[in-house]
């Protein structure tokens, strides 16, 4: 029997890097917030999946009001998000209960597809976790005060979101102390003792935080559009 399926999606951005002072997510692309754009993306995977989305308590409003804007009425279950991001993944997982699996997302990686969410549920299932990532494309160094030095670059990876877990494993996770190390669910997980198992995420999957990401964006969403056949 298929397990029941949650998206959190957090989106505590304030726009700093991008240059903007409307908080990142509620930028526009192609005419639409991009937090809506993945939103959206996770509605394509399955319009029966469970959507959190934690915000900062101001931006309340401003979602409210693209909701309207938009035409946007899907049930989505608002959750005020933290000082940190690991506040806000925990506020949004204590709304959750019982069994299942939880798909955390960044809510401005809006290219996110159907076919990497489907797998890291897929994946999560049998392995407890399923965190997308993707190889490097370039040669990397390592370097201190002094000195650099080439590392193999195939031993590392570039870790993206979605970042699924089995639901009563990640919050269990989530009652580890606080500390800078954690900067992502899979650390959590970890240093609560947990295994992580990666899959491959996609090139396509970027995060947007500088104004170059977002003209990145705009090109593969209209290359998508192209792609996509037309109704006759």
């Amino acid at each position: 029997m298929k397990q029941k399926e949650y998206a959190l999606i957090v989106a505590g951005g304030k726009g700093t890097r991008i240059k903007s002072a409307l908080p990142k997510q509620f930028i526009e692309l192609l005419g639409k917030p991009i937090l809506l754009h993945t939103i959206e993306a996770f509605l394509r995977y399955s319009t029966e999946l469970k959507i959190i989305l934690v915000l900062p308590e101001d931006d309340f409003s401003i979602w409210k009001s693209i909701c309207i804007k938009y035409n946007f009425n899907h049930p989505i279950l608002l959750e005020k998000g933290g000082e940190t991001r690991f506040q806000s993944v925990k506020n949004g997982l204590n709304k959750m209960e019982g069994n299942g699996l939880v798909a955390i997302h960044d809510g401005v990686r809006p290219l996110i597809s159907s076919d990497i969410i489907g797998a890291s549920f897929h994946l999560a299932a049998a392995h407890h976790s399923a965190v997308a990532a993707v190889r490097l494309k370039e040669s990397i160094r390592v370097t201190d005060q002094d000195n650099t030095k080439a590392v193999d670059r195939s031993k590392f990876r570039l870790i993206q979101t979605p970042q699924t877990f089995d639901l009563q494993l990640i919050k269990k996770a989530y009652e580890v102390k606080e500390d800078s190390s954690l900067t992502d669910d899979a650390s959590v997980a970890e240093k609560a003792g947990h295994l992580i198992s990666l899959f491959e995420g996609s090139y396509e999957n970027i995060k947007i935080t500088t104004p170059e990401d977002l003209v990145i964006a705009e090109a593969l969403l209209m290359g998508r559009k192209k792609e996509t056949p037309k109704r006759s």
